[in-house]
């Protein structure tokens, strides 16, 4: 009999990510992978597992599993209700889980997206050198529901282990989001960058893997259209609209709308966790600090 955990309830929406599928753009298949990769380089850490083991990835909450086998697990990200077997747990934290056990999550309160993961990671196919499930594309797996089965193999921990208080975010506070100018930079008069950079914006209920729409002052640019191209990580297209679009994980590897610049990697991490109503704002940004920012975060988790 395989060990892993039967789902009871999937929640909104549950899918197995994990670093993502890098390098595949020129072939037409997006990176996926956790949204939120602070939570999820954590979650790796507390279990001890090695840097990118895949995770469950939940959005808002209301999932419930039950244990075929034993291992050890851990909840990172969004500030959520769980229990096992009705006994409050506690996030940022691991325990262990005994064949039978019930363990139960509400719906976030803080921040948007949960992971949940296991000590060697759940025992999955990968495609295209990743076990990320990509909803757009339809590959790497599905979304989960219930009845299914997600496997994993009975792997221990030698202690419990606990992330300090100085390294837990806060999803509520507004969120500045720093950028590096685009090479279309230019094709936006210097009173809309202004007003750009000066404005608070608003998460709308248009948001998802593949992208994050802002609600606020709208800006124009001098351009009518501009021919389609390679669209990367965090960019920032600027629609006839007027309205920004953040573009994550799962955005289309091509677009044609004229992008301001491209948010860090780190902040997209940080805006992934935001709810609809949540504020953000915009600094600017020079590419070097960025690199440094960049680096010193995948240097931390890599090296830890």
């Amino acid at each position: 009999m395989k060990n892993g955990f039967e789902v009871i309830n999937a929640g909104i929406l549950a899918t197995i990510q994990d670093s993502g599928r890098k390098g595949l753009a020129n072939i037409g298949v997006t990176e996926a992978g956790a949204m939120d990769e602070h939570a999820f380089h954590w979650l790796n850490r507390l279990l001890g597992n090695s840097y990118g083991t895949n995770a469950l990835e939940i959005v808002f909450g209301g999932v419930k599993l039950k244990a075929i086998g034993s291992t050890y697990i851990a909840l990172a990200g969004a500030k959520v209700d769980a229990s096992i077997n009705n006994k409050p747990i506690e996030i940022w934290k691991t325990y262990k889980v005994n064949y039978g056990d019930i363990l139960n999550l509400g719906f976030a309160t803080n921040g948007a997206r949960i992971y949940l993961g296991v000590v060697g990671g759940f025992d999955v196919a990968h495609e295209f050198g990743s076990a990320s499930t990509c909803i757009k594309e339809g590959i790497g797996g599905t979304v989960v529901k219930a009845k299914d089965f997600l496997p994993f193999r009975c792997n221990s921990l030698t202690n419990i282990r606990k992330l300090m208080l100085r390294y837990k975010p806060d999803y509520n506070s507004l969120l500045t989001l720093r950028v590096v100018a685009g090479y279309q930079w230019n094709l936006f008069e210097k009173d809309q960058r202004n007003k750009f950079f000066s404005s608070e914006y608003t998460v709308t209920s248009q948001n998802d893997r593949m992208g994050y729409r802002l609600s606020g002052d709208k800006i124009s640019s001098t351009s009518k259209g501009i021919i389609s191209e390679p669209i990367s990580y965090g960019s920032i297209q600027i629609p006839s609209h007027g309205e920004p679009i953040v573009l994550l994980k799962e955005r289309q590897t091509i677009g044609g709308y004229p992008k301001i610049g491209s948010v860090i990697p780190v902040d997209c991490f940080a805006l992934a966790q935001r709810k609809q109503d949540s504020k953000v704002r915009f600094e600017l940004v020079s590419l070097d600090e960025s690199r440094e920012i960049c680096q010193k975060f995948y240097k931390f988790f890599k090296e830890i």
